[in-house]
């Protein structure tokens, strides 16, 4: 069973009533129940307000991938939370960060650039073309998927190159961006997502819950060793060694 935890800032559903009307329970709880759709998934969700915001040293044990919203509060995420996940991606917890969860302290500090791009709120029509259907994050999607109403995010954004692209929009505006990047830090996988904006409908978008869950599987963990760091003493070669 791969175990989930969807961390939402959740601040934008208990005071703007826009919002309210599309997630009243939350972001985080239209994405858990579309990953609960799988049932190989254990999925938990933390929010902003809770004690340590939800991310204490257990229940970061206890997750083997992390989905990351956040977009009016960045600034308020503690620094020691930032440098526990941070540490737990290293060691190989998977991380999919979500639409404006680009600006999070964690995200900047795993990718070390500015992951600032442009915007627009204009309610534009997005195409988002899958260009590396061979990639098990576009496993069953189409060539396209089009999503009505969202906000337009363009280039430059600035993050380093990925290792792999998987997702290419293209918005009415004609601004395009690189909408699904994978990255690997020290033995964890990280995936960005860019469709999410909290007015508009767009996890309820079935083609995108279908991203989210290839997502949390293609970041799971490996089964590699441990890494370790620092002196060793020199290794004797024996006469026979291979």
């Amino acid at each position: 069973m791969l175990r989930i935890t969807i961390w939402n800032e959740y601040r934008h559903e208990k005071i703007h009533p826009d919002v309210q009307a599309v997630y009243p329970d939350g972001i985080h709880a239209v994405i858990a129940e579309a990953l609960c759709k799988d049932e190989s998934l254990s999925v938990r969700v933390a929010t902003l307000d809770e004690p340590e915001h939800g991310l204490t040293d257990e229940v970061l044990e206890q997750t083997d991938v992390l989905m990351w919203w956040g977009h009016m509060a960045h600034d308020e995420v503690q620094d020691a939370v930032v440098n526990r996940v941070h540490q737990r991606v290293l060691g190989g917890m998977g991380l999919v960060v979500l639409h404006s969860g680009h600006f999070s302290k964690v995200f900047k500090k795993l990718m070390g650039t500015s992951c600032d791009l442009h915007w627009r709120e204009a309610g534009e029509l997005e195409r988002i073309w899958t260009v590396n259907p061979a990639h098990p994050i576009a496993q069953g999607l189409p060539p396209f998927f089009e999503i009505p109403e969202v906000e337009m995010y363009g280039e430059y954004f600035d993050v380093p190159e990925p290792d792999s692209l998987v997702f290419i929009s293209w918005f009415e505006g004609g601004e395009v961006f690189r909408s699904g990047l994978c990255y690997h830090r020290g033995q964890g996988k990280i995936f960005y997502f860019r469709p999410g904006h909290e007015t508009y409908p767009i996890y309820y978008h079935a083609h995108v819950q279908h991203v989210l869950r290839n997502a949390v599987h293609w970041c799971a963990p490996t089964s590699n060793p441990a890494l370790h760091f620092g002196h060793v003493p020199q290794f004797t070669h024996q006469k026979g060694d291979a």
